[in-house]
């Protein structure tokens, strides 16, 4: 597949949470493995550094103290202290602002918290990660297109069927045409375009990825959804191998 195309209509950065005081050393680690970090910058009281993966995805660490639920990975080649906490939150690029922004805060339930340098942040109160979207306006830039480094949709999780149901009532109300509920196995999501063509998602907490396998062991096989399972063969010739990073050093 060919890379994705830089433009409005797009999720333009993802952004993660890490402890207070770590961006040094995750600028040193980032380095050490030859990833390109960006000069460190502040976006609404919060130190952040930008990055771009292997694959031209543009990322952002930021530091943070927001309380969130946080599973430490012993076996990581990072330090508990610098372990990556969660979702921080998106920046979106759209070419109107006032579609968009009106379908958050009358359908989805955000608020504007502030504007700063173009951006405009909207949160959800009592969410937890990745509860903050940052939008910019770009009514001159062209219409980007999806592909390899781009973001396919943003997906929002919803504790139970029924408060997604009353979310797609909303969100049906407001003039978007959002799909049936589509049972994804291990939970069950809801789709629809906002105003500026980005796709979202509703998708509940349940039943969750330990419904066919220990949560110890999650991530050691290939799980499929039922559906899939007649075609793993095929599937697995078709992945690469992965191979887990060596520990390293703790600096």
């Amino acid at each position: 597949m060919g890379p994705g195309q830089a433009g409005t209509g797009l999720a333009s950065e993802v952004s993660l949470a890490v402890p207070r005081d770590s961006l040094g050393w995750w600028a040193d680690h980032l380095g050490h493995h030859g990833i390109r970090v960006d000069q460190p910058e502040t976006r609404f009281g919060e130190w952040v550094l930008p990055l771009t993966d292997p694959h031209g995805l543009r990322l952002a660490l930021v530091e943070t103290s927001d309380p969130r639920e946080f599973s430490p990975w012993d076996k990581s080649s990072v330090p508990v202290a610098r372990q990556i906490r969660g979702l921080h939150g998106l920046r979106l690029e759209e070419r109107a602002l006032a579609p968009t922004t009106q379908f958050l805060t009358g359908a989805l339930g955000f608020a504007l918290i502030k504007t700063e340098a173009g951006w405009n942040r909207y949160g959800l109160t009592g969410g937890g990660s990745g509860r903050f979207i940052d939008i910019r306006e770009l009514p001159d830039t062209r219409r980007g297109a999806w592909g390899v480094g781009s973001v396919h949709h943003l997906a929002w999780r919803v504790p139970d069927q029924p408060a997604q149901l009353a979310v797609r009532e909303r969100v049906l109300d407001a003039g978007r045409r959002p799909t049936e509920v589509i049972d994804r196995f291990w939970f069950k999501s809801v789709y629809f375009t906002e105003p500026g063509g980005i796709l979202f998602e509703l998708a509940t907490e349940g039943p969750g990825f330990a419904v066919d396998e220990a949560p110890e062991a999650l991530g050691e096989r290939l799980v499929l959804p039922p559906w899939l399972e007649a075609r793993r063969s095929a599937i697995e010739r078709a992945l690469p191998p992965l191979v887990a990073p060596a520990p390293t050093a703790t600096r």
